[in-house]
């Protein structure tokens, strides 16, 4: 901005010196002395109003408290990657000189895998470091406790990954939005799956389908379970089992045990890492078998993590998870998104060289943090005139985006005042089914995105093939 009014002053002082000199005679040499003096003083104004206007540019800031786990078993489980996809998100508005004469002033702070320090770093962000708000969080069992904390300070938050309908769920928070796909869609769409499958490549009709549903002991865990039992329920399917572990746990062959008992045809899993892990080895030792093994995001997609620690026999395992960014048909997006999608991969790459999946943490990340960027914090500056959370809040419920608006491909819409039992929840957010063969990431459901016929049930090559 400095440069283009310095440019300016100097293109309008000189245009009008030529002027002056052409009508003052070579004679009267002292009023043309004077002349030039005098624009030289209205050229110094030009400099020195963009100098003031730039340096003023140059201080306007949104500080922002960036709240992931770098540290412990989530860190591995996909925070660190979720992290990385909102700094790469980051570092791009700033590159393309901020958002409405804003730069971005990120503060990272690392909840270490435990809610008690993620509350500690919130409250410290917002009270020591006076950020205007808070972006992130990976952890459900974090985003319960933290969201209300933050909503009682009256900070805006923006949560780019946690899932657990207990977030929002009946808690009627003000100033907290998640434009993330909620922990119940993800155990819908699992059920919808097979019910709309179990015959035609299983062979069983979905109420005689033998179902169970092992889960961590979270918020997390449990609201995705929750998800699963309902519309399983509703399908009339053979529910054999339901059980929590906590993520933590040493060793689950216990839970392996009753499960061989209960002989299930689906196991419906929602873990970190290292549980999975430890749950398929274990299975593999102790000889369980089953047609269909469906995770639910966290330690499921972190697919290259999956194949260096399970190897092969995680082929044809399946997926529920946010679409992968850079699965989606670039022409089903809006204009300009597709190179954005681009900049994210490359980024990413650069970050993690040798990756050979991208994980689909990064892109879930840096497209809902996008959203903000792009179309939240700008609204909030021209509209509603700052950066504080009201103004921020106002923003966010005008948010009005369409099928194919964000890099994740689904459209972004918060519900108005009172008129849901989970506020800030995006009504319009939406998973897909993945299936992993061969190193691949394929969408396998719902059918108008498939890349792949869904392999069911397990082939014989599979360790645990039934």
């Amino acid at each position: 901005v400095s440069f283009e009014l310095i440019l300016i002053g100097v293109l309008l002082g000189g245009t009008i010196g030529t002027v002056v000199a052409l009508k003052i005679k070579m004679t009267a040499l002292p009023e043309l002395v004077a002349a030039f003096h005098s624009l030289v003083g209205l050229a110094a104004v030009f400099v020195a109003f963009a100098m003031t206007a730039g340096a003023q540019a140059a201080g306007k800031t949104i500080k922002i408290g960036v709240i992931y786990d770098y540290t412990g078993p989530l860190a591995g489980g996909g925070s660190d990657l979720q992290a990385l996809g909102a700094k790469i998100m980051i570092d791009h508005i700033n590159s393309q000189g901020g958002v409405e004469g804003y730069m971005i002033e990120p503060i990272y702070a690392d909840a270490q895998s435990k809610p008690e320090v993620a509350i500690n770093e919130a409250v410290r962000l917002i009270e020591q470091e006076k950020v205007d708000m808070l972006l992130g969080f990976y952890s459900s069992a974090q985003c319960v406790p933290v969201a209300a904390k933050v909503d009682s300070l009256k900070k805006f938050m923006w949560i780019t990954t946690c899932i657990s309908p207990a977030v929002l769920k009946g808690r009627n928070l003000k100033y907290v939005f998640r434009p993330q796909v909620h922990g119940a869609m993800f155990g819908e769409l699992s059920v919808d799956f097979l019910n709309s499958n179990a015959q035609s490549k299983m062979g069983i009709d979905p109420k005689k389908l033998r179902v169970a549903i092992i889960h961590e002991d979270g918020p997390y865990g449990s609201g995705v379970a929750g998800g699963n039992e309902a519309a399983a329920k509703k399908f009339g399917m053979n529910l054999v089992l339901k059980e929590g572990y906590s993520a933590t746990a040493p060793d689950l062959s216990s839970l392996v045990t009753k499960l061989k008992r209960k002989r299930p045809d689906v196991i419906l899993h929602t873990g970190y890492n290292p549980d999975i892990s430890l749950f398929l080895r274990q299975s593999k030792e102790q000889g369980l078998r089953f047609k269909a093994l469906i995770g639910h995001g966290a330690g499921y997609g972190v697919v290259d993590k999956l194949y260096d620690t399970i190897g092969n026999d995680i082929d044809h395992v399946f997926n529920v998870d946010p679409v992968s960014i850079w699965l989606l048909d670039p022409n089903s997006l809006a204009p300009g998104l597709a190179a954005v999608t681009k900049k994210v991969g490359d980024e990413y790459e650069k970050a993690k060289p040798g990756v050979t999946v991208k994980s689909a943490h990064v892109g879930m990340a840096a497209s809902n943090a996008h959203v903000f960027f792009s179309d939240v914090l700008p609204r909030a500056i021209k509209k509603y005139g700052g950066i504080d959370a009201e103004s921020l809040r106002k923003a966010a419920l005008e948010t009005d985006i369409a099928e194919g608006g964000t890099l994740l491909g689904f459209g972004v819409k918060f519900p108005g005042a009172g008129k849901s039992d989970m506020m800030g929840q995006n009504t319009r957010a939406s998973p897909v089914v993945m299936q992993y063969v061969g190193r691949k990431v394929y969408i396998a459901w719902p059918k108008a995105l498939q890349t792949i016929d869904p392999i069911l049930p397990l082939p014989k090559s599979s360790p645990y093939a039934k």
